[in-house]
């Protein structure tokens, strides 16, 4: 006979915070119900790497900071991600996570993408201090943004890499070209062999 079906605990802030403490493998917590990460790829460290390069002097300029991977950022109680970069303008002084950010992007791989243009997208639009949210894809030179104006959000694409054209970075008011985004990155099969969670 079957073991009988327990109830699913799910975790607080608290206990998730205490979990992550003492695990070898991050997670991110979603409602209560933590999920593993998985590894990235070449082509996503690269370009989170170019990001932090290019945002950083323009975030110490304003007096914010940017934060990349292992920064955690609580949506609620219940619910936190480890978005790839976020840039924090106001104050928000906790030490494991930030609630603050006026930016946040997320590096579209095959394993996370429905995450990042659902899950995540309608999560982090409800944020109050959000200027903006960038997907940046490690398979194609496609960079897309959620900016909020004035009657609400907008929505903007860059694809393929025109000359002198420039990605708008929301809250950091810059612009980066596609070749700086994809400096050094070579697309191809690999990036789409990314774990899924």
């Amino acid at each position: 006979m079957g073991e009988a079906a327990r109830p699913l605990e799910l975790l607080d802030a608290e206990a998730y915070l205490a979990m992550e403490e003492g695990s070898p493998v991050r997670h991110e917590l979603v409602e209560g119900v933590p999920y593993a990460m998985a590894g990235a790829t070449e082509a996503h460290n690269l370009i989170v790497g170019n990001l932090f390069y290019r945002l950083r002097p323009r975030a110490q300029e304003l007096g914010c900071r940017v934060f990349v991977s292992e920064m955690r950022l609580k949506i609620s109680e219940r619910t936190f991600y480890y978005p790839d970069l976020m840039v924090v303008c106001q104050e928000d002084s906790h030490p494991l996570y930030k609630e603050r950010p006026c930016l946040v992007v997320e590096v579209l791989s095959q394993s996370t993408e429905n995450i990042d243009r659902r899950e995540k997208l309608w999560r982090y639009l409800r944020i109050p201090s959000l200027q903006g949210y960038l997907l940046v894809d490690s398979r194609q030179y496609r960079v897309e943004a959620y900016f909020r104006g004035s009657e609400g959000w907008l929505y903007r694409a860059w694809e393929g890499m025109a000359e002198g054209e420039k990605v708008e970075v929301p809250c950091l008011e810059l612009g980066l070209s596609l070749e700086e985004i994809y400096e050094g990155v070579a697309l191809g099969a690999e990036a789409s062999d990314e774990n899924s969670f």
